[in-house]
């Protein structure tokens, strides 16, 4: 994984969550819109009932448990995030199939310039609407986006009971295992 010590966190002031980005990292992590609360709050993955930081430091993604004010820290360990569809709801139900074709071409631009290694949807649903798949699997996915291999990982959101703590774990330490670092040793 890269340093990213000395990245400047890419915040734009335009989008209703800000993106945490910076070229050639080894995954950004692709939640499908933000919520409310992470808007009002002005950080990713806010809501206290979402398992997002718990699970990248169970499966080794990060050294410590990070909060969400601290989520600019991602680009020390070559990591970080941004949304599908940049429109806030309540609920990710609230989304439709449009609202993700619709956010394709942002996405793209996105990735293409920050040309991250992996790009990990987090849920289903923007990935099915984006590839036009009705099925997807969990795991890697055989096709890429702009150049990223894809991944698909279970939503953390504390709405999804479908997987417990251990088996979002299990999930995102597949994602990391297969990452280029000679060490699991995080940088200083």
């Amino acid at each position: 994984m890269t340093d990213g010590g000395d990245r400047d966190c890419a915040r734009s002031s335009t989008a209703a969550i800000p993106d945490i980005l910076a070229p050639d990292l080894s995954v950004v992590f692709c939640g499908l819109n933000p919520a409310l609360s992470a808007v009002r709050d002005g950080h990713n993955f806010s809501n206290p009932s979402n398992r997002f930081w718990l699970v990248l430091h169970l499966a080794g993604f990060t050294p410590r448990l990070l909060r969400a004010d601290e989520e600019c820290e991602l680009l020390r360990y070559g990591l970080g995030l941004t949304t599908a569809v940049g429109r806030p709801t309540k609920s990710a139900n609230e989304l439709r199939t449009s609202d993700y074709l619709d956010a394709v071409p942002a996405l793209k631009s996105k990735i293409q310039s920050f040309a991250p290694a992996n790009l990990a949807f987090l849920g289903k649903a923007a990935y099915a609407a984006i590839s036009l798949r009705a099925k997807i699997e969990w795991g890697r996915q055989p096709d890429g986006f702009a150049d990223a291999a894809i991944w698909v990982l279970p939503n953390p959101s504390g709405l999804n009971r479908a997987f417990n703590l251990a088996q979002l774990t299990e999930n995102y330490r597949e994602l990391r295992s297969t990452l280029q670092s000679p060490s699991r040793t995080f940088p200083g």
